[in-house]
């Protein structure tokens, strides 16, 4: 049997409390479905920085780079936050395995399931029954990648999109859709940017290939109000790096805690990273009460996308919702009456009810 190889990245903070976490539920699909995982761990973030010199040191990439695929946990925190600015550990290990991969898709689900709504800061009208939304994220371009120049009196930052970056972005978002509610939203700031002109454009010009999908448009600023005001009529959002960057972490929050919501980027070789969509909450390390759900989803996702195990990647995630309906809530979504547990222990309540 050969093995899936997967590199191991924990980072900073919770990550490697909750990471643990993923692996013992990755662990537990390889003996239900009699497939062979191979954990390869290695230093990222901080603690490379610490040890190597570098957030992202070259064994790391070496490790990566013989991996079938990354999971990835969180970096950063206040002990590095006054590094300089190229040095900065969430840019050098974050964008350096993008720019490396060639990471161009994001993929941020945000579902609020209907017995979690009391811990949505939104109000029971709004929410209803919950909400289920893919945000599609370009990844590998825009702000974060172009030039940046920054002295006393100005700074400068380049925004660049080509059409060929847009048309690969929007067709991830509109094959997604044709597994959803085949409802695309494209947000961009066409009334005053010319690269969300092209944008705009050029995913319009995609969906003539997907007559069976309705698609959208938005201003950002529009976007960010509707997903407060009428979050369950979003399906599909694709759109750019910093717009999507501000938008998942907003829906993100609308479901009442980022520790539940992971996030997938993938490149067009179907290689990928898994990341919780939250950060490394230092004020929490060590003290074993993170939420490890997002972790284990992105396990799930890992699951699904590089290595086309469905059914694994539905497991995990019934065995996840299975827990949440049992009542059973790590600090951060505690409510009156509910079973309040740690990291540990919410791992192996979602391990046992893989099935």
């Amino acid at each position: 049997m050969t093995a899936k190889k997967i590199a191991v990245l924990p980072g900073d903070g919770i990550g490697p409390e909750v990471m643990a976490e993923a692996i013992k539920a990755l662990e537990r699909i390889s003996k239900k479905y009699k497939v062979k995982f191979d954990f390869n761990h290695a230093d990222i973030g901080g603690i490379a920085y610490d040890g190597h010199g570098t957030a992202l040191p070259k064994e790391t990439l070496r490790i990566c780079e013989n991996s079938d695929a990354i999971l990835f946990g969180s970096v950063g925190g206040p002990k590095w936050d006054n590094l300089e600015p190229e040095k900065r550990v969430e840019k050098t290990a974050l964008l350096g395995l993008r720019r490396h991969f060639d990471l161009f898709a994001n993929l941020r689900p945000a579902f609020l399931y209907s017995r979690l709504h009391k811990a949505s800061p939104l109000k029971q009208q709004i929410v209803k029954d919950g909400f289920d939304i893919l945000i599609v994220r370009e990844l590998s371009s825009g702000e974060y990648f172009g030039k940046h120049t920054l002295d006393d009196e100005q700074g400068f930052d380049e925004i660049r999109y080509s059409k060929k970056e847009v048309e690969r972005i929007a067709k991830i978002a509109f094959e997604a859709a044709m597994k959803r509610r085949k409802h695309v939203v494209c947000v961009d700031k066409s009334n005053v940017l010319s690269t969300s002109v092209l944008f705009r454009k050029t995913v319009g010009d995609a969906s003539k290939k997907y007559p069976s999908i309705k698609l959208e448009s938005m201003y950002i600023d529009n976007a960010a109000m509707q997903l407060i005001k009428r979050p369950g009529d979003f399906d599909v959002i694709v759109t750019t790096n910093l717009f999507g960057d501000i938008l998942s972490d907003e829906a993100a929050m609308l479901t009442g805690s980022i520790g539940m919501l992971p996030s997938a980027s993938l490149n067009e070789k179907g290689f990928g990273m898994y990341e919780p969509a939250g950060g490394s909450a230092p004020d929490i390390a060590g003290k074993g009460i993170a939420n490890p759900i997002a972790q284990i989803l992105s396990a799930a996702l890992l699951a699904r996308h590089s290595f086309k195990m469905e059914d694994a990647a539905i497991s995990i995630e019934n065995a996840v919702q299975k827990a949440l309906e049992e009542g059973y809530r790590t600090r951060d979504m505690m409510e009156e009456g509910l079973k309040c547990v740690n990291t540990k222990e919410m791992g192996d309540i979602i391990c046992e009810r893989i099935c």
